[in-house]
């Protein structure tokens, strides 16, 4: 098992910045590649960005690409979302989850993760 905790959302004005992160407990997290997720009411939870179990190798949705940095430290068990350029469209709970494969043909997939966090809301306002 592995338990997954997200942090940092809040309200934040367009353009500004956030840092989400997700710490992790349980089983041996360097195993695992991560991803991060959204979701807005009344949407599909949709693919963020996600990075392999080394960090080697990174992946983000057009959505954000240039905006969004994902990374992660296997020391503290721990992956981050670093958001800049807010719009009101990133407003969403955003979700960490992890899963057993790396590579870009599994990372946007929901059912390729095996665990997932609680959520962490972020509001971007106009």
């Amino acid at each position: 098992q592995v338990q997954l905790v997200e942090s940092g959302g809040g309200l934040v004005q367009a353009g500004g910045s956030l840092r989400l992160s997700c710490a992790a407990s349980g089983r041996t997290f360097s195993r695992y590649a991560m991803g991060w997720f959204r979701q807005a009411p009344g949407k599909e939870r949709e693919f963020v960005a996600a990075i392999s179990w080394s960090g080697s190798s990174t992946y983000y949705a057009n959505s954000v690409k240039g905006r969004f940095t994902i990374s992660r430290d296997n020391a503290k068990n721990s992956v981050y979302l670093q958001m800049n350029s807010l719009k009101p469209e990133d407003t969403a709970v955003y979700y960490c989850a992890a899963g057993p494969y790396s590579g870009t043909v599994y990372y946007t997939r929901t059912t390729m993760y095996d665990y997932w966090g609680q959520g962490t809301q972020v509001t971007v306002s106009s």
